[in-house]
């Protein structure tokens, strides 16, 4: 009579796991198109402005946003 070990299967089971994750190496990578990153950059920069334009108040209390100072006057008028 043969004694099996059952710490075998869970071994196999964990390298067919890690083996599925890692993927074979033939498998063609897809890239995004590249007006879907484009649009995307654009879009999170927009968000980026109106967030700091929303904040503002906050900013310039904490002095990371400051308005005006240490610029010349002459060069704020048309």
């Amino acid at each position: 009579m043969q004694i099996q070990s059952k710490a075998l299967p869970r071994s196999s089971l964990l390298r067919r796991a890690l083996r599925n994750l890692t993927g074979p190496p033939e498998i063609h990578i897809q890239t995004a198109h590249p007006l879907l990153v484009v649009s995307a950059m654009v879009l999170l920069t927009l968000l980026a402005i109106v967030e700091i334009d929303l904040h503002s108040a906050q900013l310039q209390a904490i002095g990371l946003l400051g308005h005006g100072t240490g610029i010349d006057p002459i060069f704020l008028s048309p």
